[in-house]
């Protein structure tokens, strides 16, 4: 920050600089670092989906942005209803015998009726900190034409704007990570214009008071349990909020009111800084015996910050937050050819025509969001895709840092007490795809929560793997919660009975180390959960006919088939999903232990003896992959899950290079599922589309999801985007957020250990001029790549700390290079080496 005529103003921090100085495109980047990445509104909002997100991993807010009266609605990520559960069942193995047994004898129906008996109780439930009120009693009338509000994803700041009378009055809001801190200013253009009432409120059990002059505490509680009735020796999870409230010196005053509000009266500006904490003292730990008091560290959160200043906060704030967020950033751009002339390549010439396109961005970004999305049919603008790619990674930047909870269904934003699926941890794709632009999209750090959720798991897997299934190692089914939960759901068998969850978790642990060769983490972290995971799926297996080990029971997460019989079932052996999974995990700890020199380990012979025994993916009749081991007919064929293409996306073992039959089967597969379904699935099959290498389907996904929702009828959309930006099943999943930004990356840059491929699903003629710069590959390799009227113009690459051999790929041409760590390696379309420089 920097001061000018006595005021604080921000100075935005450069862009973290890739290094990259060789190429001719870089000469613009000026001018495209001042194109706005803003989510702006037209007005206040009147859903909740209308409200704009800030967090900081732990703590966040939506902000309503009202004038006479405004919300911020709270959320802290340990409150959940419950206490640590038990997540067995002595009586499943009996029941697992009986349905194995109508298994075999081709039973499916009455294996899925049975199956009900492995079911186990519902997850507890996401809860609610509160609300922030805000009353301007003189605002009632203000001039609507000066109303703003706007999200910067530069600065991760909510500012709201407007005029009443002759004042212009601003509100700005962050959620601090250093400081663990909710901050908000409101200041007016004149002196002693700010005057207003604020309060703290919540639908959880709670009071509040006024402590000293400025300060309102709230204290309260979750319940116990989801479902029990609160008793007086129950104790859930306890909670603490403070507000504290700062105006400027020499003016204004500030008024208690009935031991609940403050008020302010005529002061210059006003600071209203909101700290909150939980006794939540881990998943293994009940509330009544945490150690944790809330309160007392909620006071101590406040006290560590009586000597910051408002600047001194957001200082801090962007200091944090930008490291991260600039770590990467895409301009994309139409054609320039109808400007320029057919034939014409004078560089020159494109780049003015793309600074023109940054001067039209900066003025639109007086239009909303809402509108913007609502014309994106028409005018396919590529800027409004930059905005959501970046604002995916805002997301995740604010709902999952290092020592937070893992990122839920709603990330950290929730305003029921009974939110939609629970808010709960679906582990059969949401939970996955939340953390899939993690690594590609440059935010290794925020992954730290899932690795710490993983470990949690593993603790009452052992458990649910032992007394359940008679089973070494540790197991995770559908649905999770704070606590850990690792036992089935509750209900029928086509969505509780599905013992692969953490299974597919574990393959996050392995992907990590292939971005980051990060040796200790593999040894140390992710090994001995992929040999919990292994020890599970091996003793899972059992014998099946043809010398093949099967799965039994085993579903496809969600869906039913019609058995021979004519009844319709979910329950049968060896599902596509199921067999792709455990192939990957195996290969995975295969490649592990030959890092770590453990193949000698008697884990790792077994794995390597199971491996030719897994079922192979096959073809149906119908030219499609079979999503059972049998071609069972499919009574819904545009079901949304498309969890037999796990093994092309985000697994490994389907790929154009070495199963081109098996391509060309998922090619057909996806064109038969049909393009409908909810957000997370349209971005699921944009994400399997760009690794088919097929951009124009990719681009039809990534384009589908541009449906503006009406919450008020929201049950007549399947996908698409609310006004603030957020993905619709309908309703409300973060999970389409993450995986938009994840698809784009996918679109532009793919890596296996050997390869990196450039721009292997771009739509040359969407977007047929761009630059994406700090995009990771496997081998802890940072990409820069810079294109024009869609072909490849530059790539840059370059490793901090690792030499590197890879294979470059781009259309048909194959180049091998050596990435020296410390290097900034510059080639041009043809992938010759054009220049070499030192970091």
């Amino acid at each position: 920050m920097e001061e000018e005529d006595g005021e604080w103003v921000v100075v935005r921090r450069p862009a973290e600089k890739d290094l990259w100085k060789s190429s001719s495109m870089d000469a613009d980047e000026d001018e495209d670092d001042d194109r706005p990445l803003k989510v702006v509104f037209s007005g206040p909002a009147t859903h909740w989906t209308d409200a704009i997100p800030i967090g900081n991993g732990r703590i966040g807010a939506m902000i309503w942005g009202g004038v006479a009266a405004d919300v911020l609605q709270l959320n802290d990520d340990t409150l959940w209803t419950g206490t640590p559960g038990n997540y067995t069942d002595p009586n499943a193995p009996a029941a697992l015998s009986v349905v194995r047994k109508l298994v075999d004898d081709g039973k499916y129906a009455e294996a899925t009726t049975e199956a009900v008996k492995l079911s186990g109780n519902p997850s507890e439930v996401y809860q609610l900190l509160g609300d922030i009120n805000l009353e301007f009693d003189s605002h009632l009338k203000y001039d609507e034409k000066t109303y703003r509000r706007e999200l910067d994803l530069d600065t991760a700041t909510a500012r709201i704007k407007y005029t009443v009378a002759d004042v212009e009055y601003t509100r700005e809001h962050f959620s601090s990570n250093p400081n663990q801190v909710i901050v908000t200013k409101i200041s007016g253009s004149k002196a002693g214009s700010v005057s207003f009432t604020v309060s703290l409120n919540s639908k959880m059990d709670h009071h509040s008071y006024v402590k000293g002059e400025n300060q309102i505490i709230m204290e309260g509680s979750c319940p116990p349990s989801r479902v029990a009735p609160r008793t007086d020796n129950d104790k859930g999870v306890l909670f603490t909020a403070i507000l504290s409230l700062r105006i400027s010196e020499g003016s204004g005053r500030i008024v208690v009111l009935d031991d609940k509000r403050l008020k302010v009266e005529g002061s210059d500006w006003a600071v209203i800084l909101l700290v909150a904490s939980s006794s939540f003292d881990g998943p293994f730990t009940n509330p009544i015996d945490s150690k944790k008091d809330p309160t007392s560290e909620s006071v101590n959160a406040m006290d560590s910050i009586r000597n910051l200043s408002y600047n001194d906060l957001y200082g801090r704030h962007l200091d944090d937050y930008q490291t991260l967020f600039h770590r990467v950033s895409l301009k994309l751009s139409k054609s320039s050819k109808s400007r320029l002339g057919n034939g014409d390549s004078d560089m020159k010439k494109l780049l003015a025509f793309n600074k023109d396109l940054s001067v039209k961005a900066a003025e639109d970004d007086t239009i909303s969001a809402a509108e913007r999305v609502k014309s994106f049919q028409t005018d396919e603008d590529p800027s409004l895709v930059e905005l959501m790619f970046q604002y995916g990674r805002y997301l995740l930047i604010s709902c999952s840092r290092p020592g937070t909870q893992v990122a839920n269904l709603q990330g950290i934003w929730n305003k029921d007490t009974e939110p939609p699926w629970d808010g709960a941890q679906h582990t059969n794709i949401n939970l996955q795809m939340n953390y899939w632009p993690a690594l590609s999209c440059n935010l290794r750090e925020c992954q730290e929560p899932l690795f710490d959720y993983i470990s949690s798991l593993s603790v009452n897997g052992s458990k649910t793997a032992k007394v359940n299934y008679e089973a070494n190692g540790w197991v995770v089914h559908q649905v999770s919660d704070l606590w850990a939960k690792t036992s089935p759901d509750r209900g029928e068998a086509l969505w509780a009975l599905w013992p692969m969850g953490g299974a597919w978790l574990c393959t996050h642990l392995w992907e990590h180390y292939t971005y980051t060769l990060d040796k200790d983490f593999l040894k140390n972290k992710a090994y001995p959960l992929l040999e919990g995971c292994a020890k599970f799926l091996l003793d899972w297996l059992i014998e099946g006919p043809g010398g093949y080990l099967e799965t039994n029971p085993s579903t496809s997460p969600e869906h039913m088939f019609i058995a021979p019989d004519g009844k319709p079932a979910s329950v049968s052996y060896s599902t596509t999903m199921d067999m792709s999974i455990i192939k990957e995990v195996f290969s995975q700890i295969v490649s592990a232990a030959e890092v770590l020199g453990r193949n000698d380990d008697e884990l790792i012979q077994r794995v390597q003896k199971a491996q030719p025994r897994l079922l192979p993916t096959k073809i149906a009749r119908d030219g499609s992959i079979m999503e059972w081991a049998q071609d069972f007919e499919d009574p819904e064929v545009h079901h949304r899950h498309v969890s037999h293409l796990f093994g092309l996306f985000p697994g490994h073992t389907i790929t154009p290079d070495k199963t081109p039959d098996l391509c060309k089967a998922a090619d057909y597969t996806l064109y038969k599922r049909g393009e409908e379904g909810p957000g997370w699935s349209t971005m699921w099959k944009a994400a399997i589309w760009a690794r088919l290498h097929n951009s124009e389907h990719a681009y039809r996904m990534i384009k589908r999801l541009f449906d503006l929702v009406d919450p008020d009828h929201e049950a007549n959309y399947e996908g698409g985007l609310y006004s603030n930006l957020f993905t619709a099943h309908p309703p409300f999943q973060i999970d389409a957020n993450f995986g938009f930004s994840a698809a784009i990356a996918e679109m532009l840059v793919q890596s296996t250990v050997k390869d990196i491929y450039f721009l292997p699903a771009l739509p040359r003629d969407k977007w047929a001029n761009g630059c994406v710069k700090g995009l990771k590959a496997r081998g802890g390799l940072t990409i820069n790549i810079c294109w024009s009227e869609g072909d490849l113009h530059e790539v840059g690459i370059w490793s901090k700390e690792n030499n590197v051999q890879k294979r470059l790929n781009y259309r048909g041409v194959v180049v091998n290079a050596k990435i020296s760590s410390g290097k900034v390696y510059t080639f041009n379309r043809q992938l010759k080496c054009i220049k070499t420089y030192s970091l």
